[in-house]
């Protein structure tokens, strides 16, 4: 910015151009001269000027009084009036004035300013008169130039040639040098020096007392907030005497270079000079927008009322006025002055019910009817008295004889009236994600969910604000440029979720809707172990190994007893088996967005399995391999449907109720090709009749064999499918959900050479309607020790316990909840060890549900009882291990 200040100091005289205005509605012809005198307050990119670069003092508060110095002007005869080369007080922006305000001056009015930063001194400018009477005849009013805006100066020279034959000059000629002051908490609460261009800022909510408007408010720095010393103006304001507003005319203040940050400065430099020098009742606009963005409330008298200004001569009965700070003669505006202006013509225009793209607004011409004939820049006449038809927004030029708005400026009004009576365009909701899951045409959520929704409207600011309907009730209120929000639906069933845009307008426009289902609670339907799949045997899906980033999609509903319709889940015990490489398995619903969570988590050549709850869409579920490639069976052993012709849950335990090491419920070990049956109805809090299934965390230890142990109900067929594979020495946990035999015994079958087993109930489904249903979520991660999510961050050491909040978040209830399904993974242990999840309310039970060795990552599905207070423990017992926790549903009454 320097380096083109410096080139206007080696200019030639430059030229200024008038913007005309006329009596009650004068415009402000203003220039500017920012440039030419080096650093300016606040300028973007430099080092900013002391507070108090101008008298005034930087700190103080409220209004700013600014100061004019009145420097007169030595007649030299012969139609020259000089004011030497001198020193000054501080200003930034000067004008001549004489006594006379109906005297004219024929000839060059020119000065040069110093820099008070460089001390340099500027080239000669040319300061162009006003016309006579801009704001009427008043006491004590004066002619004068155009005021020119030159930053922070301290020096000034002055010379004016009439260029008359009888060489006569006005009388009273003077140097008027305009101090704006420098109100440091005006400025800052404006906006001027740190926040971001009104354009671009959320708006505040309107406290209108005038007319409602059919358009926001759009956010306005007031006369307080730019520092208007209102002890110059005692006359109070002017009302339009229709009271009605029907057109706005559009001006600019001429030839602009300056930063955004003075322009409360320059605003604060107008209003003097008008009332100071010029005699006005006030500042001739009622508001001007800087080029940034910033809206400035102009002439007072409150911006939502039908305030008269001195704009546009003739006119000012029945409008209002915008003036862009800047010369448009050349040059175009900023999108983000345009946008500005618009949202005022919108706002002011709807405050009277007029389209602000109307081109049939009837206007009556003023002036004195019987001396007065008017005119515009394109020579059309207008008699005083008369009606004529303007558009609902015009250039200063439609309706006076000036260039005014400027040639660059005035070609763009159809673009402040496009912005002011467009809408939003092409409004749609994308995608729902953070809690919500893809369902066939709509999307499953247990509550939490974040809407993420588009339009093709650009830029953002043309955005008053969005609003997110849930159920066509406003619950999020998003500035313009948001495109996303997190809500939260409850109820269970059906509910919609929709967005609606509000433009600067004022014009509404609101998304096509999207269905969002809360899924209720669900019964449990046991079956005898059955296999669905087998990527070995080509069962249920293709005969191949699942390859890495690929999946497979097996049809449950209607496969196996399962019903066709009505089943909201499935619990498949998952094997991963034949692995190539380190991998996880994630298993979710057929047509939704596959979840950044692991079910199973397994190394090379070792085979895994998993419990796994998972809802159904559109009959099936989905698989898919992370890494190398892998081998998958999946057992069901159960189904939940929407009706309450299933079974409730209620919790016990976790109590241990098998150990073959200790000879408990089971007296020894299983050798190969063996079976046992354990007791379960009537044992650790387990009713003898009603139970349908139990819910068991059965430990493979000791193995002296790699093989594999089924369970199933006792007095029934050994099915052909597994629920733990191990190796030789290894230890694997899994959780069991197995039917009831008639006798309530469950049976134990182990394939080959001998083995220990550990059985440790958590729960039980009973035909008692009274217990718990299940609801899906998720699945979502609750915990994370490596990244401290939902507990302090680092691993769990031996005999350490970390508490995890379960309840009231993430889309569970923070009542009701009896138990939580969480998958639970181990990774990362520095030696063999296992971990106890229980409830954290409760003496820790010599249970386990996680049994791991050095360097593997090993998961299993949890069911637990929630405490009191809705949390869960996790205690490890050797070594060091990093804990995942993944939620899947929960139980709730």
């Amino acid at each position: 910015m320097k380096s083109g200040r410096r080139a206007r100091r080696r200019t030639a005289t430059r030229i200024r151009r008038t913007a005309i205005g006329a009596a009650l509605a004068g415009v402000t012809v203003l220039a500017f001269q920012a440039a030419a005198n080096g650093a300016v307050f606040g300028t973007e990119g430099e080092t900013p000027a002391p507070a108090d670069v101008y008298s005034a003092n930087g700190e103080e508060n409220g209004p700013v009084k600014s100061e004019v110095h009145k420097l007169a002007l030595a007649d030299q005869g012969h139609g020259e009036a000089v004011l030497s080369q001198r020193d000054t007080a501080r200003f930034g922006l000067l004008g001549v004035s004489w006594t006379d305000p109906q005297a004219k001056i024929k000839g060059k009015v020119q000065a040069r300013t110093r820099s008070a930063d460089t001390g340099e001194w500027t080239e000669w400018m040319d300061l162009v008169p006003y016309p006579a009477l801009l704001d009427g005849k008043r006491a004590g009013a004066r002619g004068s130039t155009e005021p020119i805006w030159v930053g922070a100066s301290d020096g000034a020279e002055v010379r004016v040639s009439d260029g008359a034959a009888d060489g006569k000059l006005p009388a009273g000629l003077r140097l008027d040098l305009v101090d704006p002051g420098a109100s440091n908490t005006a400025e800052k609460s404006s906006g001027d020096l740190n926040a971001a261009p009104a354009a671009y800022v959320a708006d505040a909510p309107p406290t209108p007392t005038g007319p409602a408007s059919t358009a926001p408010r759009p956010t306005i720095v007031s006369r307080a907030e730019w520092g208007a010393d209102e002890s110059l103006n005692n006359e109070g304001p002017i009302y339009l005497p229709g009271g009605k507003i029907k057109a706005v005319f559009v001006h600019h203040t001429t030839d602009a270079d300056y930063s955004c940050a003075d322009s409360a400065a320059v605003v604060r430099a107008i209003h003097v000079y008008h009332v100071k020098t010029n005699g006005w009742r006030d500042l001739g606009y009622n508001f001007l927008v800087d080029k940034c963005g910033k809206i400035f409330e102009g002439r007072q008298g409150g911006v939502d009322q039908p305030v008269m200004g001195a704009h546009t001569y003739g006119w000012n009965s029945e409008s209002t006025s915008v003036s862009f700070i800047g010369d448009y003669t050349s040059q175009t505006a900023p999108q983000a002055a345009l946008i500005s202006a618009a949202r005022v013509v919108a706002y002011k225009l709807g405050q009277y019910g007029v389209d602000p793209g109307s081109t049939s607004v009837t206007l009556t011409a003023g002036g004195d009817p019987a001396t007065e004939t008017l005119s515009n820049y394109f020579g059309k006449k207008f008699t005083p008295g008369q009606q004529y038809t303007f558009s609902a927004v015009n250039g200063h030029r439609d309706g006076f004889n000036t260039q005014c708005p400027g040639n660059s400026l005035y070609p763009q009004l159809p673009q402040i009236r496009s912005y002011a009576t467009g809408s939003v365009a092409n409004l749609k909701i994308d995608s729902l994600t953070g809690g919500a899951s893809k369902a066939g045409t709509g999307y499953e959520t247990p509550g939490p969910l974040t809407v993420n929704w588009s339009t093709t409207t650009s830029p953002n600011s043309l955005i008053h604000k969005f609003e997110v309907l849930v159920d066509g009730q406003v619950v999020m209120s998003p500035w313009g440029h948001i495109r996303s929000a997190a809500v939260s639906v409850s109820g269970y069933g059906e509910h919609t979720v929709a967005v609606r845009a509000t433009h600067v307008s004022g014009k509404v426009t609101t998304s096509a809707p999207v269905t969002v289902t809360v899924p209720g609670p669900k019964t449990f339907h046991p079956v005898d172990p059955k296999r669905l799949m087998n990527t070995m045997a080509g069962l249920g899906v293709p005969k191949a190994k699942v390859g890495p980033g690929q999946e497979v999609v097996l049809q449950v509903a209607g496969v196996q007893g399962i019903p066709a319709t009505g089943v909201g889940a499935v619990v498949l015990n998952v094997t991963a088996t034949n692995p190539t490489a380190s991998s996880f398995v994630s298993v979710y619903p057929n047509g939704t967005n596959r979840p950044s969570t692991s079910n199973l988590n397994f190394t090379a050549g070792v085979s895994i399995p998993n419990l796994v709850v998972v809802p159904v869409v559109d009959g099936k579920v989905r698989f898919y391999n992370h890494a190398g490639s892998v081998d998958l069976l999946a057992d069901i052993t159960g189904y939940y449907t929407k009706d309450a012709s299933g079974s409730t849950f209620a919790t016990t335990g976790p109590a241990r109720i098998m150990n073959t090491i200790a000879g408990q419920g089971v007296p020894t070990k299983l050798g190969p090709a063996s079976t046992a049956s354990l007791q379960v109805t009537g044992v650790a809090g387990i009713p003898s009749t009603g139970v349908t299934a139990v819910v068991m965390n059965v430990t493979a230890t000791n193995p002296t064999n790699s093989g594999w142990v089924s369970v199933y109900p006792s007095g029934t067929t050994r099915p052909s499918t597994s629920n733990l594979n191990f190796r030789a020495g290894q230890s694997i946990p899994n959780l069991v959900i197995v039917p009831v035999g008639a006798d309530g015994k469950v049976s134990f079958y182990n394939h080959a050479g001998s083995v220990d087993l550990l059985g440790d109930v958590t729960g039980y489904f009973t035909t008692d309607t009274t217990q718990a249903k299940h609801v899906n979520i998720g699945p979502k991660r609750l915990m994370n020790t490596i990244a401290g999510q939902g507990v302090r961050q680092g691993k769990v050491g031996a005999k350490e316990t970390v508490t995890l909040q379960v309840t009231g978040a993430n889309g569970i209830p923070a009542s009701g909840v009896t138990a939580v399904v969480i998958n639970v993974t181990a990774t990362n242990p520095t030696s063999s060890g296992w971990v106890s999840v229980y409830p954290s309310d409760q003496t820790r039970p010599p249970v386990s549900n996680l049994n791991f060795t050095t360097g593997l990552s090993i998961p299993n599905l949890v069911v637990v009882p929630v405490s009191a207070d809705g949390k869960v423990s996790f205690y490890n017992h050797a070594g060091s291990v990093d804990l995942l926790a993944d939620i899947t549903g929960y139980f709730v009454k």
